[in-house]
């Protein structure tokens, strides 16, 4: 921010809640640090999801649902936003055990839209909160099937994710995750018209699937350090032999002209002349010792270099905004069966009259969350109250039919 005007970037970053102080000229966050994306692995890992994607978009909307080659890439934010449409549906699914870090779905309104109406049966359905259960489980099929084949490799077992989320905001708005991420794109067909779905891993996150799938790209070399080849290059610039000089090669020959340390040594032999408050003797003489003696004598001043706090003392990532519904109370209800009778039939009922229902005597009960099957249990009775032990937790199909 300077003479008090936002950049584009800076808005960007507040709408999305990423704090100003850790964005840097371009906009990206500064002070973490880098990643590296092994995109080949993670686009063999995608290749393999793409046919139990299909299926289960086919199961879910009942139309021809075909698929191309999907792609893994590293991107940044910047480089996210610029292929997305102006507004979106972004589903949160972040990594919660064994790995955590961000995940994230995004797809365009019209997709949403398209899978809306196809798995309720209606034209143009409105994209509200309905539609929004609906995209949240089509897509947390599409995540159980990623833990399923990574739980398989034996390195990430135990990995789970929160409960998938899903809005309709501006991109601009959405959650994607900071610096480098892993970016999978699934481009898609349904019902012949062709969408994208879009799937955002945090960049360690991303790392640790590479790793559990035999791959991950190689660690960038340590900052400072000195291979082999640049040692002997190093000593090639002196020219002549080489002799030790605390770990870096010096030729044998008076050394004209060449710079070193900011200081230009000149062309006559160096014995006796300062260097850093070290008397070097001639070039005759072993100069390891007198190095060991002068200047690796006094360690240097290293400090540890500290990163700004990105979230702002607040709770963690993968946790979101959840805290805040935690205290919200749902309606539970537990349903033995239902029928339907005219309603001559209703209003001669009275005190006795037998009503049968569809279920059967021992089945189990529905158990509903805000009028949403959710499970199935069995009547108990606790000293003198009635209870439901939980028997089935519906599967993600099971409760997108009876949400229909």
């Amino acid at each position: 921010m300077s003479d008090g005007v936002i950049s584009q970037d800076e808005i960007d970053a507040l709408l999305s809640g990423v704090p100003m102080d850790g964005l840097n000229a371009s906009g990206q966050v500064s002070g973490a640090p880098s990643v590296n994306i092994d995109a080949a692995t993670l686009t063999k890992f995608a290749g393999d999801l793409k046919d139990p994607l299909v299926e289960n978009l086919k199961q879910m909307t009942g139309v021809e649902v075909s698929a191309g080659a999907p792609t893994a890439e590293a991107a940044t934010r910047d480089q996210f936003l610029a292929k997305l449409p102006e507004m979106v549906i972004a589903t949160t699914a972040d990594f919660s055990n064994t790995i955590k870090g961000d995940h994230l779905y995004v797809i365009s309104t019209e997709c949403a839209q398209k899978l809306v109406s196809l798995v309720n049966k209606e034209e143009n359905a409105a994209l509200d909160d309905m539609a929004m259960s609906v995209i949240n489980e089509t897509l947390s099929t599409h995540t159980n099937d990623e833990i399923t084949a990574l739980d398989k490799t034996g390195k990430l077992s135990g990995l789970a994710c929160n409960p998938a989320e899903s809005i309709s905001v501006p991109k601009a708005m959405v959650r994607i995750p900071q610096n480098t991420f892993a970016l999978f794109t699934f481009p898609l067909t349904i019902d012949g018209q062709a969408y994208t779905l879009w799937e955002a891993v945090g960049g360690e996150a991303s790392q640790s699937i590479a790793s559990a799938l035999g791959g991950g790209a190689p660690a960038a070399p340590a900052g400072g350090a000195l291979n082999a080849a640049d040692m002997a290059a190093l000593g090639g610039m002196a020219g002549g032999a080489a002799a030790p000089m605390g770990g870096m090669a010096m030729g044998g020959a008076p050394m004209g002209g060449m710079p070193m340390g900011g200081m230009a040594m000149g062309g006559a032999p160096m014995g006796g002349m300062p260097m850093g408050g070290m008397q070097m003797g001639g070039m005759g003489a072993p100069m390891g010792g007198a190095m060991g003696g002068g200047m690796m004598g006094t360690p240097p001043n290293v400090q540890s270099l500290q990163y700004p706090n990105l979230m702002g003392g607040g709770a963690p990532t993968d946790q979101g905004n959840i805290g805040l519904l935690m205290d919200v109370f749902m309606e539970m209800t537990v349903e033995l069966g239902r029928t339907k009778k005219p309603i001559k039939e209703i209003l001669g009922f009275g005190e006795g009259t037998i009503i049968e229902l569809d279920k059967l005597a021992g089945e189990p009960v529905d158990i509903l969350v805000n009028h949403k099957p959710i499970a199935k249990g069995e009547v108990v009775v606790i000293d003198e109250n009635f209870g439901v032990r939980i028997t089935e937790i519906l599967s993600p199909q099971e409760r997108v039919s009876e949400i229909r």
